[in-house]
């Protein structure tokens, strides 16, 4: 494999890199940039065979991270970028997830604009009024979990006052999540009522790169005696390619939300609430077979110590189709349309020992209407502050091919990683 060789120049590059920031560049009065990052190699395999997928391996990855931030006044730089190969691809790469100015305008306006991660909302990796896009490719495979949030271009507002405050974003063009597209995992078809891996990968026909077309989205939140309230809004369009063209091509459906959310502590831990309507613009009585319905989200969750270096938490997640019987009605394959109501509760446990430099969890998704489960076991080892080490595992599984986790019951995989911090 490409990918081994050069796990060897691994040593090479780790002693390198000790001398490679001695100059104290971009220094500016008492200015000092720190230049940070890590260097990591990354591999995950299969389970077993995915007969639509030649290669067996899910994860091949040796990657370069560096980030740095300059400031004078009230102007911040941030930089964080990678770079490195990717074997699955067999190919170099490079993406910048954080290239931004951030600007403080009086004592409570802030204004932070280019590429940068955004993130709101309660849930823990469910997400109702989060709505900037994600990376489950990555997340699927055994990369870290940072890596499922995807970096956007935008331009961030946040204003604070006694009263409310207010966070606004404005993504300029349409930044979708990534999805599955055939080309590393395998995924479910209605069209074929199998799963498919098609040649070329797929490629959805992305909406028009114009203003008209870029995403709006709002918080309002406030917290009073303890408690974090929060209001949401957003103009855009569904972050998975759901809807299909006239021609059957995949593309993205319009879309508007409103939503509200919770957090206060309760007894011994925290518990959250948040809930989220999703009007299909185009679709707004539920009949037309080649766009998705709306609907209506809620979770709820609860989070607590329940012995010491021991986290528990759960959530209960409800999506319900609206205009379900219309959705039946009028679909071609009414048997791989979700049921009306998909419930999805969620369970981490953290056991940390040895003064954190073991830690142990797990992350269940289990679907009863779905019959189909998640299951993300963890186990990481920091030998030092430079040098940590991650072993896990992303288990599929279910009774019908059609459901969301099953469809991924090939790709489940186990994974290491290894890496050095500097």
């Amino acid at each position: 494999m490409k990918f081994w060789p050069l796990l060897l120049l691994l040593p090479v590059a780790l002693h390198a890199q000790d001398d490679m920031w001695d100059d104290d560049a971009w220094d500016d009065d008492d200015q000092k940039t720190v230049w940070s990052g890590y260097l990591e190699a990354a591999l995950g395999t299969r389970f077993d065979h995915d007969p639509l997928i030649d290669e067996r391996n899910t994860l091949e990855d040796l990657r370069w991270r560096v980030e740095s931030e300059w400031q004078r006044g009230r102007a911040r730089i941030g930089f964080k970028a990678d770079a490195g190969y990717d074997g699955i691809e067999d190919d170099w790469d490079a993406d910048i997830r954080d290239l931004t100015v951030a600007m403080s305008f009086g004592d409570n306006v802030d204004i932070k604009l280019g590429r940068q991660v955004q993130t709101w909302g309660t849930g823990d990796l469910v997400f109702l009024n989060d709505l900037f896009p994600k990376d489950f490719v990555s997340f699927f495979a055994g990369r870290h979990d940072e890596y499922l949030k995807a970096p956007g271009n935008a331009i961030r507002v946040t204003r604070f006052s006694p009263s409310v405050n207010v966070d606004f974003v404005w993504t300029p063009v349409f930044e979708p999540d990534v999805y599955l597209t055939g080309e590393r995992f395998s995924f479910f078809s209605p069209l074929a009522g199998t799963n498919v891996a098609p040649e070329p990968p797929l490629a959805a026909d992305d909406p028009d790169r114009s203003f008209a077309n870029g995403e709006f989205a709002l918080r309002l939140f406030r917290t009073i005696a303890g408690r974090e309230y929060a209001l949401y809004a957003y103009h855009g369009f569904f972050k998975q390619p759901t809807a299909l063209t006239p021609s059957l091509q995949a593309t993205f459906a319009p879309m508007t939300s409103l939503g509200a959310s919770l957090r206060r502590p309760v007894g011994p831990g925290v518990f959250n609430a948040e809930l989220s309507y999703y009007l299909s613009r185009d679709d707004r009585s539920g009949n037309d077979p080649l766009l998705p319905n709306g609907q209506l989200r809620f979770l709820a969750g609860y989070e607590w110590e329940a012995k010491p270096n021991f986290a528990v938490a759960f959530q209960y997640y409800l999506e319900s189709t609206l205009d379900h019987d219309e959705l039946i009605d009028n679909s071609p394959n009414p048997q791989f349309e979700p049921d009306e109501h998909r419930h999805l509760l969620t369970n981490r446990l953290t056991y940390r020992a040895g003064r954190d430099k073991h830690t142990w969890s797990l992350f269940t998704f289990y679907s009863p209407s779905d019959s189909d489960f998640y299951l993300r076991p963890v186990y990481s080892y920091r030998h030092s502050d430079q040098w940590s080490v991650t072993a896990g595992a992303n288990l599929f599984g279910g009774d019908n091919d059609h459901t969301f986790f099953k469809q991924l019951a090939d790709a489940s995989n186990a994974y290491l990683r290894i890496r050095y911090q500097y």
